[in-house]
């Protein structure tokens, strides 16, 4: 089974860890990232970009609403992300609890990741989803 570990902080989370040094931040992951990678379940992970930097667009007119960032009312912010390939929600969990950065304001939510093998078989779309990942090499 796949899970996603949404790695989340606080605007003030953020902030502290400006104070970190990035070589030592990076090492700290990398061994994380080593240990997953070494227990193979590993899927993919990444890091995204300051908040600042990325806009939001609002469905909730019916013309939607593109606001750039930082947004106002943040009480969290999704910073990153791993996608595991683990045998259970609990094993998903024991590798969240051994994440790297940690304290006052950081979170990690869990989420299972749907296969495509769950979506009724027989719809058009999933048939032409499911040829584009056997073509792709992802079936």
């Amino acid at each position: 089974m796949k899970y996603m570990l949404i790695m989340r902080a606080t605007d003030e989370a953020f902030k502290t860890m400006a104070d970190v040094d990035f070589t030592e931040m990076i090492e700290t992951v990398g061994r994380f990232n080593d240990e997953l990678i070494r227990a193979g379940v590993l899927v993919a992970a990444e890091g995204l970009d300051d908040a600042a930097e990325g806009v939001v667009v609002d469905h909730g007119s019916e013309v939607p609403v593109v606001t750039d960032g930082p947004y106002g009312e943040t009480k969290e912010l999704f910073g990153g992300f791993y996608i595991l390939n683990v045998a259970s929600k609990e094993e998903a969990v024991e590798w969240a609890k051994r994440a790297p950065l940690t304290g006052p304001g950081f979170k990690t939510e869990i989420r299972r990741v749907t296969t495509i093998d769950e979506m009724p078989q027989d719809n058009e779309w999933i048939k032409k989803e499911r040829a584009w990942r056997e073509a792709t090499g992802q079936l």
